[in-house]
């Protein structure tokens, strides 16, 4: 007869290599629901578009920003009339070439097209919830003499 053998001591036993297994299975398909959740919050409320619209005035400042997505950040001056108070409008843009329009167009009056997108999921998307998609610039009035 042969002596019995001690089990290893830096093997578990059966039972608890299985139990770690459905742990990590677990976990992981947890952390895959975290992750698919955040990328489909991310593209609907990138897609989905609150509402749309112009505003025109002019262009106070435009800057790039962020540390990993850059965006520009910028700020519209608007004045209904003469007489009323001027209201600014801040706004994001994505688009270099868009940018590159507006920082020409710096004392004249643009007309810029945009979208509004709620809870966007983060600010590397832009600081603002008003995206740019279009700018025209506006004929300046010639003032009468």
């Amino acid at each position: 007869m042969s002596a019995p053998t001690a089990a290893s001591p830096l093997t578990p036993p059966p039972q608890r290599r299985k139990s770690r297994r459905l742990g990590l299975r677990i976990l992981l398909a947890l952390l895959l629901l975290i992750v698919l959740g955040v990328v489909l919050w991310s593209w609907v409320a990138l897609s989905y578009v609150y509402s749309s619209g112009q505003r025109t005035g002019y262009i106070r400042g435009l800057t790039h920003t962020g540390w990993l997505c850059k965006t520009w950040e910028g700020q519209l001056v608007t004045s209904p009339t003469p007489v009323a108070p001027s209201q600014v409008f801040d706004f994001t843009l994505r688009n270099d070439s868009l940018a590159t329009i507006l920082q020409s167009a710096q004392d004249k009056p643009v007309t810029l097209s945009y979208s509004q997108h709620l809870r966007s999921p983060s600010t590397c998307f832009g600081e603002t919830q008003y995206f740019i998609e279009g700018v025209a610039i506006q004929p300046q009035a010639i003032p009468p003499q």
